[in-house]
């Protein structure tokens, strides 16, 4: 029988950190946080998304919904999750005591924060491959600039590959007699005995080796396809092969990586966080630098920044630039929750939350010349538009942009540069996850495993890296693909829906706003006030709404997966909503009701004892006796972040 939990008979010690419990870590400096918070904002998703949604949404004109969206959506929730987690110093599953009713937040938002750290790890895996293949290729070309490999076929092409779609059917035969095999055309020509000018359409069909509408690939897609992914030993997401020996070794090299980095939690991660921050914004600036200088660059950027005003009555555009906006940011994966509990209590996280927000904005649109500044280039060479050479996700950084690396002078350097970068983008958004996970479950037994972090990091990563050896088999770009799809899409918005009612509506504006003032030393103005309450839950109601009408099966390139993969991926998407919804139910009968489960536990607050002022003023921390001149909800006045007891107390009594 579960035992129901009554607040009169509990004192604050029972919460209170006592002797023996290892002290929670903190940042070495302010630095430390606003780069890991930089870091973790701009990921792999402003380098192989952003740019691709500009061009399809409008070009310049799709920077008008984004900067609205970030203002209407995406800082509040950034500053709201920030100043959270810094007020309670606790991690995603503790610090719900500020209404236990709402815990199952915590655990949603962990599952997404493993989900994503599985596969997100396995990209990071493939760009550590690239790398060292480009290290190794100093002394030659990259692997992925010809055909003439064991993984190529002989649809692979390097020289200007001519587009048929608006070709005749003449001008059609005209080309497939020009790209025939000598089997072809010598069987061809045995079986007619007549002059090639006389072939038709329907004669030329009846030959498999004259396919008028071969697809021809390019070298860089058959390296990452035939070599790096092995597809060919995979039927597809229903027969994934055996595993792929030198994914599974960088995968596992990937997860050593990011161990290391976070051993040591904070302490260390906070030294590597200089390098993989910082550099990205080195390579970018070479990368653009050197895409400026090649021919045809101007077209590309022509195609990505040319506004196309009509776009914007597209209510696709819309939600695209929402849904950027606040898959870039990362709340709710209890990241920056976990960043923010690091810092002191009246850090400047205000000031910080608006830096981030705009720097993170700024490197998506940078990052968007530096990717069509190339594309440009290769639709120059190729002959091509350059609709036909971009692409987002995986398909760019992995096979397009390589692919314009490839054609440059010294491949092997410019190769070396840009997947240094992308794996540095990808670790620093990665650490901020396995944190998050790491510190939940250390911060909800504290004298158990705190002492034990080292350990417990390495068993978090050793299990995350377990659940993701199905994604390097040689079908596993179809499971990483569907984790993609799913795992942070629905159950993503659902989760930062209830943060928000949980935060402005059930414990409310005036504590919540109450306790930033205590921080910070001043109020959230209206503006938060109704994004918070308002304007920002209805934002995500109206994505969750244009996100389920514009739903399309998962795919990888042309195939579309069966019915039960989809299964699958719904199964991932209600994992955190299961947990949140399972949760609120077991914490209503374990409080004798909801409205008791709303409450905040007694010990809600600063965890530090010197930071607890007015309403959370506790006399003696050992014996958990509060002190009754605050017992009053309504908060006392503040200056500068202080408290002002003596007079507040003199005033109540």
């Amino acid at each position: 029988m579960m035992k129901i939990i009554s607040r009169s008979n509990i004192p604050v010690s029972v919460y209170r950190t006592r002797k023996g419990t290892v002290e929670r870590a903190s940042w070495d400096n302010k630095i430390e946080f606003f780069l890991s918070c930089v870091g973790y904002a701009v990921g792999l998703g402003n380098v192989w998304r952003f740019p691709y949604l500009c061009y399809r949404n409008g070009g310049g004109a799709f920077l008008i919904p984004y900067v609205i969206c970030l203002i209407l959506v995406g800082l509040p929730i950034f500053f709201m999750e920030l100043s959270f987690g810094q007020f309670a110093s606790l991690g995603p599953f503790t610090i719900w005591r500020v209404s236990p009713f709402f815990k199952g937040v915590g655990f949603g938002s962990i599952i997404i924060s493993a989900m994503t750290a599985i596969y997100y790890n396995v990209v990071i895996a493939y760009a550590l491959f690239y790398l060292l293949v480009s290290l190794v290729s100093f002394d030659g070309g990259v692997p992925w600039a010809t055909c003439g490999n064991p993984w190529n076929t002989d649809a692979c092409r390097t020289e200007a590959i001519k587009i048929t779609d608006d070709m005749n059917e003449t001008l059609k035969v005209n080309l497939t007699l020009q790209e025939m095999n000598v089997t072809c055309v010598y069987e061809a020509a045995a079986a007619i005995g007549q002059n090639f000018s006389d072939l038709n359409t329907t004669f030329l069909a009846n030959f498999t080796d004259c396919n008028l509408n071969r697809q021809y690939k390019t070298p860089s897609d058959e390296y990452f396809s035939n070599y790096v992914l092995r597809l060919d030993l995979s039927e597809g997401i229903w027969d994934l092969g055996g595993f792929s020996p030198k994914l599974v070794l960088v995968l596992l090299l990937a997860w050593i990586l990011c161990f290391f980095s976070l051993k040591n939690g904070v302490k260390s991660s906070g030294k590597v966080i200089y390098f993989t921050a910082l550099f990205p914004y080195l390579v970018l600036i070479i990368l653009l630098v050197r895409g400026l200088t090649l021919d045809g660059y101007y077209q590309g950027i022509e195609f990505y920044v040319i506004p196309k005003w009509e776009k914007l009555l597209d209510p696709r555009v819309w939600s695209d630039a929402a849904s950027q906006i606040f898959y870039s940011l990362g709340p709710a994966f209890g990241s920056l929750i976990t960043m923010a509990s690091y810092n002191p209590f009246n850090n400047n996280c205000y000031r910080d939350a608006i830096l981030v927000a705009i720097i993170n904005c700024t490197t998506s649109i940078f990052a968007g010349f530096v990717i069509f500044a190339v594309l440009g280039f290769m639709a120059e060479v190729t002959n091509q538009p350059v609709e036909k050479v971009a692409a987002d996700g995986p398909g760019l950084i992995f096979v397009a942009y390589p692919e314009g690396i490839a054609r440059m002078p010294f491949p092997p350097v410019w190769a070396f540069f840009f997947f240094l970068m992308i794996l540095s983008l990808g670790l620093s958004s990665q650490f901020a996850m396995v944190e998050a996970i790491v510190s939940a479950i250390a911060d909800e037994f504290p004298k158990v495993l705190r002492p034990h972090k080292g350990k417990l990091t390495f068993a978090v990563c050793l299990g995350l890296f377990a659940l993701g050896l199905p994604l390097v088999t040689y079908g596993g770009i179809y499971v990483l693909t569907l984790m993609n799809d799913y795992s942070g899409s629905y159950a993503l918005l659902f989760t930062c829906l209830v943060e928000f009612i949980a935060l402005s509506w059930v414990y409310g504006w005036n504590k919540f706003s109450a306790d930033i003032e205590m921080m910070l030393g001043f109020k959230p103005n209206y503006y938060w006030k109704g994004t918070w309450m308002v304007i920002s839950p209805l934002v995500i109601v109206l994505i969750l709404i244009a996100t389920a009408v514009k739903f399309s099966p998962s795919r990888y390139g042309t195939m579309v997966f069966e019915d039960y993969a989809q299964n699958w991926g719904w199964g991932m998407v209600s994992l955190p909503v299961a947990a949140i919804v399972i949760t609120m139910v077991i914490q209503s009968i374990r409080y004798g009701g909801i409205r008791n489960a709303c409450k905040s536990e007694p010990n809600w607050g600063p965890a530090r004892p010197e930071d607890r002022h007015g309403r959370y003023a506790v006399d003696n921390v050992e014996s958990g006796e509060k002190n009754k001149g605050f017992e009053s909800d309504d908060p006392p006045p503040y200056v500068n972040g202080t408290a002002q007891s003596d007079q507040y107390l003199a005033e109540k009594l």
